[in-house]
């Protein structure tokens, strides 16, 4: 803290690095002739637009149009089968978004579906946030497809001419539940975000999917848009619903809504209708979490319906989960989360922490390339060749270890294989305490701690405490400050060896304001944020992550269970605890409070997974 400013405390920032079909009649379709990208004995490939109607909705009797693209190896036919890939957008995008691994994958000799989700890049009916019954029974669809269905494939937007369905897919004799199923391909799924999630609602819905690689996605969109760092019940979810992250959901909305453009809604209309090009629910739910700051129970509902933790008892296929650590929307717990949730029922998972997400979507050097694909020089790419060659192609090829992390601080050329640690355990680090002093110290000393109430408030409406870059871009350059008395922190000496820490960080800490007496509506919020602070005083909130702490019952213990990390602390710098009162990328509380935490005894405690000696 240098000097006041209108109000404000100026603080040094650092900045941080950023972060859709198929051969018919000649005369009505003619694939166009694709060169192959360059990989290892590359095979030619030709790509055709097709549109398919599909039938979706509980009862599986609401038609939409979906625009998809199908890649055929040239060396694909009846007699020479060939394994399958599924692969569709993330949220705002289309089918032209995975042409790079769409083209990729058809050079090495698979057969590729690339379409257009629902409510987006030219394919009809409503955004529905991925829910099984809808973009789930989509997906499925368009597996009968692969498998040989008829009935479904259609040379032109009206659906007059009909394309049969592909006659050059590998066919299993029995699906995943263990039961012979019509129209089965050898087929696999992978993409990010919306594009990963939709992938979990479609095995849940089909036992004919093979396997999935989901990137960058979430576990629970409660959580991931409103989330709670205590209170948890199972993975990330909580039974509080924590702070609306108010920029990203505005984002949802308005992405969602403009996507169709003018001639989307004009060739139906009906996507106007009641929630703008969003499922009626969705528009309420929203808006309701970013007014009041909080998703109300119906909402919460609404939420988990659309996420894998409501369903992953249906997914019983092997998966390879992507996760990133600039991720400010779907953060790594997320990832977590469903990975463990998959290991205990069995499945064959495994879990790549990768450097970039949804705050930063530039990997690092050789880590993939989704427009360029090559697994010689990308270690993420090697990875999904491996996995689909071994469950599509029967290569017995190794799929790698159980979990694998990016360390940014390890340095290397080309292929970024050498800054990744791996290991056979997703809990990689130990415990390493440092407790809260009451005169303001972070110290592994029981000895060294002192007691005293350290205090801050909270301001009316849920308005922010301080001035940080925004959530959606943490990279970005913004005037940094906060309100005097409403942030309380702690901070380390400076580090006499670099302390690498992976994993999520927990905070116990205890807690004491008004009780609440509306119960959520008008319960503590605070926010929990780690900083690592460099010798010159710059800090920065490390990945941009913050843990927003919805407290009910204040005076009693709480654990915070912080986003997790990968992150080296370099010798000479130190690990800074901050709890402030508000943050501009959420919305807090909407009562102000007075609010003092406990420092000084053995209960109040940060405890960081860390690794090395």
């Amino acid at each position: 803290m240098v000097r006041p400013n209108g109000g404000w405390t100026v603080k040094r920032r650092a900045g941080r690095a950023t972060l859709a079909t198929m051969t018919a009649a000649a005369a009505v379709l003619t694939p166009i002739a694709v060169s192959a990208p360059a990989t290892a004995d590359p095979v030619g490939f030709s790509k055709t637009t097709l549109h398919f109607q599909v039938l979706v909705g509980p009862n599986r009797d609401e038609p939409c149009d979906v625009i998809g693209d199908v890649y055929k190896p040239d060396s694909a036919s009846a007699s020479n089968r060939v394994p399958a890939v599924l692969t569709t957008n993330g949220f705002g995008g289309s089918k032209n978004d995975q042409a790079g691994i769409a083209s990729f994958l058809a050079s090495r000799g698979y057969a590729v579906l690339a379409y257009s989700g629902l409510g987006f890049g030219g394919s009809g009916c409503k955004i529905h946030l991925d829910d099984p019954d809808y973009d789930g029974r989509a997906a499925s669809e368009l597996v009968s497809f692969l498998g040989g269905g008829d009935g479904m494939a259609f040379a032109d937007p009206a659906h007059t001419v009909p394309v049969p369905g592909l006659d050059y897919v590998v066919q299993d004799a029995t699906a995943h539940h263990g039961q012979a199923e019509a129209d089965d391909p050898r087929v696999g799924m992978v993409g990010g975000s919306y594009g990963g999630s939709v992938q979990f609602a479609a095995a849940s819905v089909d036992p004919r999917i093979d396997t999935i690689i989901p990137m960058i996605t979430w576990n629970d969109l409660s959580y991931s848009l409103a989330p709670n760092g205590t209170a948890q019940t199972t993975g990330v979810s909580t039974s509080v619903p924590g702070a609306s992250k108010v920029l990203w959901t505005l984002t949802f909305g308005a992405v969602g809504v403009t996507n169709p453009r003018a001639e989307g809604y004009v060739s139906d209309p009906a996507r106007a209708l009641g929630c703008p090009n969003f499922a009626n629910t969705a528009c309420p739910a929203l808006a309701q979490s970013a007014v009041q700051g909080y998703p109300d129970p119906g909402s919460v509902d609404f939420l988990r319906r659309s996420s894998v933790v409501s369903y992953a008892d249906r997914v019983r296929i092997p998966v390879l989960l992507m996760q990133g650590q600039q991720d400010t929307l779907f953060d790594l717990n997320e990832s977590k989360a469903t990975f463990e949730t998959l290991q205990a029922q069995g499945n064959d998972v495994k879990m790549i922490w990768h450097s970039w997400g949804h705050s930063d979507l530039t990997p690092a050097e050789g880590e993939i390339n989704m427009k360029d694909p090559n697994p010689d020089t990308q270690y993420e790419t090697g990875r999904m060749v491996d996995w689909f060659d071994h469950y599509l192609k029967d290569s017995g090829v190794d799929t790698g270890p159980v979990f694998s992390y990016f360390r940014s601080w390890v340095d290397y050329t080309g292929n970024a294989a050498p800054a990744y640690a791996e290991s056979w355990d997703v809990t990689v680090g130990r415990d390493y305490s440092l407790y809260l002093s009451g005169d303001g110290a972070l110290t592994d000393r029981l000895d060294g701690i002192v007691p005293a109430v350290r205090t801050l408030n909270t301001l009316p409406g849920g308005l922010p405490t301080d001035r940080e870059a925004p959530d959606t871009r943490p990279d970005n350059p913004a005037p940094q400050g906060v309100v005097p008395g409403t942030v309380v922190e702690w901070s380390s000496g400076s580090l006499d060896a670099p302390l690498d820490v992976v994993g999520a960080p927990t905070l116990d800490v205890r807690v004491t304001a008004a009780p609440a007496v509306a119960g959520v509506e008008d319960a503590v919020v605070v926010f929990a944020k780690l900083y690592d602070v460099a010798p010159d005083g710059t800090d920065t909130l490390i990945n941009g992550q913050v843990a927003p702490v919805r407290i009910v019952a204040p005076g009693e213990p709480v654990q915070v269970t912080m986003p997790a990390i990968v992150h080296r602390f370099d010798e000479g710098h130190r690990v800074r605890l901050e709890v402030s009162g508000g943050d501009p990328s959420f919305r807090g509380g909407l009562v102000p409070h007075q609010v003092t935490i406990a420092a000084g005894d053995p209960g109040q405690v940060l405890v960081l997974p860390v690794t090395g000696s």
